[in-house]
């Protein structure tokens, strides 16, 4: 199903300052995705595949606070970013980031809701 919540992005001016807070205030288990300048944020056990082994529960990431991500975000999954992206611009909203490779995990895109929020799009590989 596509159209749901799948990750959040927090973002960060210090790295390990970051880590230690939400490590030690909510045990979450963070771990460095150098080549991406990005960590991987686990909310939850995760499966083989590293999907959240709970029903209903996501797992994000911090990233440094840049363009577009300069607060806390949430990212939804659609079938194709570029067709999701016509719609957003149809429907009122506007893109932010367009659409980008991650590795061979997937496509992602960052857009502008029609009240000013930034939502990211999630196209899996």
């Amino acid at each position: 199903m596509t159209g749901k919540v799948v990750h959040f992005e927090l973002p960060a001016d210090d790295a390990e300052r970051a880590r230690a807070f939400y490590t030690d205030t909510f045990g979450w288990q963070l771990d460095e995705m150098p080549a991406l300048d990005y960590i991987w944020v686990r909310t939850v056990a995760t499966d083989d595949r590293g999907m959240p082994a709970e029903p209903g529960a996501i797992n994000g990431g911090l990233t440094p606070r840049q363009d577009p991500v300069t607060g806390p975000v949430v990212v939804i999954e659609v079938e194709d970013i570029t067709t999701a992206l016509a719609k957003v611009v149809a429907c009122g909203g506007r893109v932010v980031q367009e659409r980008q490779a991650v590795s061979t995990m997937g496509f992602t895109a960052y857009i502008a809701d029609t009240e000013g929020n930034t939502v990211g799009l999630w196209q899996n590989a």
